[in-house]
């Protein structure tokens, strides 16, 4: 048997099914054979995905924003499914955005994006932008300007198309008087506040608070509380390192001296001939003919670059300020638009030059020639860095040597603390909802409540609290949840049972009352048999700001606009509820339309501009709605 096996393997027919499968696993990899593929994304547009770590980075974006801002942060709120969820919707809009533009052909330019990059604050010295702060900055920030270029040129392009789509919209004058009549309209309309009655029955049993405390038994419970020991490390609290002597500068000035060169700048304007992606032969000779006249209008004797580009160039970002590119660096564009230009001689214009944009006709206007910062000019950055790194340094020790500890020895924070010579600190009681100092932090709230601490009583893994701080908590206390004792609560329930006697009663009170105006009652007479009086409103506005809104209350005036205007001489009538067991009959007797030709001028005007922005927002939304609806999306819940 054996024999005959063997014989059939080195037959032609095997050498060809062995070839067969040798091209195959050559092409598909033989490990896809063995290897499931599992999804990781949390949402899925066509074929882009959002990784969970880009969810993550744009929650902690978004909470940063929030503290950054000034507004307290809840962190039932902050975890919550509705919160990840509103985070996750933005990056599915910015993705259909970007894969929109991609289909109708947006493209930023290099120009685009380097005069974007330059206006930036923070890359700037005396109000200009400064080579040597960008590329700081970025190493600062842990990027590369190559990364740093793509994320700008990416924000660019999802702003592109809403920007399009927002200054196409149009508000006109008949659209604002419209707005004008409605949303400055004001209304005639009498009304009677009800007092609230006394409930038939006063008394509460004692069966009664005990029925009621059972039946709401998850009003009456204190939540659970935990408090927790802590070991922090924080870079900005270690002690300060020792300054570096000179010796030490002068090495890693040395050692740093490519990063302190100021590299060859030249300032350059041009005017651009713009290609549509894909040009075909007939358009690409279009527009060199177009460029070449450009080209000798711009030699001419004479000739005003600024005022030519003005005219003729078809890059919207340089064209109003006469093609000024401003200062321009090796790498800072496109490889034939930089060879051309760091070619020529100061005060020499180019030749059409060709890139992927179009042409270009390039102006050079002025040269700087590179040269090295020395180390006198650097040598206080060379101290901070020195310093900061010496700091990072300690940190990344520290903070290792304390991962290192509490996972040997994950029953307690003692050993670490001692080894260390680090204080334990211990937080007060705080609940799920949060507390002061670190026990505000969700992190640390997460970390707290978690099966680790809580229930394995063991230290938790590392927290970063933010950039170069770290925290470790250990239980030191927990209360659970327990229902208050009856006798605490008693008088709140005999309270609330009243209470509720109270609003149903006024409930069927301005029922029966307002029945009785739907038969033709009259307003002041069924106010009177209750107690009660009328007080009459005239020429009222929607917005509460005038004198006479200003002292009505608010739910009474909001269900006063939402009544349908009057028939001649018969008034609507309603019931309003204006909560906590409190109503009011109103009678609406007449509305009164915005006058248009009351609004001033300039105030018209911004009203316009605003009516804009409106129609602005409202286009943009239904765009994206637009792209939702024609997107194949997945999101999987489980991974949020």
């Amino acid at each position: 048997m054996l024999t005959t096996l063997r014989e059939k393997l080195s037959g032609w027919v095997a050498k060809v099914i062995f070839g067969l499968l040798i091209f195959v696993f050559s092409f598909f990899g033989i490990e896809s054979y063995f290897m499931a593929h599992t999804a990781t994304y949390v949402a899925k547009i066509g074929s882009s995905e959002i990784s969970q770590q880009q969810l993550q980075d744009a929650l902690n974006r978004a909470r940063q924003q929030m503290v950054q801002s000034g507004q307290k942060l809840d962190p039932t709120v902050l975890e919550s499914p509705a919160f990840k969820r509103q985070v996750l919707d933005t990056l599915i809009d910015r993705d259909l955005l970007l894969q929109a533009g991609t289909r109708l052909g947006v493209a930023v330019s290099d120009a685009q994006l380097r005069q974007t990059i330059a206006a930036l604050p923070y890359f700037q010295v005396d109000g200009h932008f400064d080579p040597t702060t960008y590329q700081a900055t970025l190493s600062g920030m842990g990027m590369t300007a190559e990364s740093f270029q793509d994320s700008v040129r990416s924000d660019l392009a999802v702003q592109f198309l809403p920007q399009a789509i927002s200054a196409s919209a149009i508000a006109t004058p008949a659209d604002l008087d419209a707005f004008i009549r409605v949303a400055m309209q004001t209304r005639d309309f009498r009304y009677a506040l009800l007092p609230q009655p006394t409930p038939g029955d006063t008394i509460v049993s004692d069966a009664e608070i005990r029925s009621y405390y059972a039946t709401h038994s998850a009003a009456f419970m204190t939540p659970e509380q935990v408090a927790v020991h802590y070991i922090e490390v924080n870079a900005a609290t270690l002690p300060a390192p020792m300054p570096p002597d000179e010796a030490s500068l002068q090495a890693l000035y040395a050692k740093q001296k490519d990063r302190f060169v100021l590299p060859e700048q030249r300032l350059a304007s041009h005017i651009l001939i713009a290609l549509p992606p894909n040009a075909t032969p007939a358009q690409q000779k279009a527009a060199l003919a177009k460029a070449e006249k450009i080209d000798a209008l711009a030699k001419a004797p004479g000739a005003n670059f600024a005022k030519l580009a003005e005219q003729y160039s078809d890059d919207l970002g340089s064209k109003r300020q006469g093609g000024d590119l401003g200062w321009i660096r090796r790498g800072d564009t496109d490889k034939a638009f930089e060879s051309a230009l760091f070619a020529m001689r100061k005060g020499e214009i180019s030749a059409p030059v060709l890139s992927p944009e179009g042409y270009h006709i390039i102006d050079l206007r002025d040269i700087r020639a590179g040269r090295a910062k020395t180390f006198a000019e650097v040598r206080t950055d060379l101290l901070a860095q020195a310093e900061k790194d010496a700091r990072e340094h300690a940190f990344s020790s520290i903070a290792g040597k304390l991962t290192d500890l509490i996972y040997q020895d994950p029953t307690s924070l003692a050993t670490a603390a001692k080894t260390l010579n680090l204080p334990i600190q211990t937080t007060p009681l705080f609940t799920r909802k949060g507390g002061t100092g670190i026990a505000a932090n969700p992190k640390v709230i997460e970390a707290a409540f978690s099966s680790q601490v809580l229930k394995d009583r063991n230290t938790s893994d590392p927290i970063n609290l933010g950039k170069d701080d770290v925290v470790v908590v250990h239980l030191a206390e927990f209360k659970p949840a327990a229902p208050q004792p009856l006798a605490a609560v008693s008088d709140r329930i005999r309270a609330d049972i009243l209470a509720a006697r109270a609003a149903a009663a006024a409930r069927a009170q301005a029922q029966k009352l307002e029945a009785a105006l739907a038969k033709g009652g009259d307003l002041a007479a069924l106010a009177a048999q209750v107690g009660s009086s009328v007080q009459s409103a005239s020429d009222v506005g929607r917005n509460g700001g005038d004198t006479a809104s200003a002292k009505i209350d608010p739910a009474l005036l909001k269900q006063v606009f939402l009544m349908p205007q009057p028939a001649a001489g018969k008034p609507s009538m309603a019931q309003v509820d204006l909560g906590h067991g409190r109503y009011a009959l109103v009678a609406l007797d007449a509305v009164h339309p915005g006058d248009p030709a009351k609004m001033p001028v300039q105030l018209r005007q911004m009203y316009l501009d605003q009516l804009k922005q409106i129609y602005a927002q409202a286009a943009v939304s239904g765009f994206i709605e637009a792209l939702h609806q024609h997107a194949d999306i997945k999101i999987d819940v489980s991974r949020m």
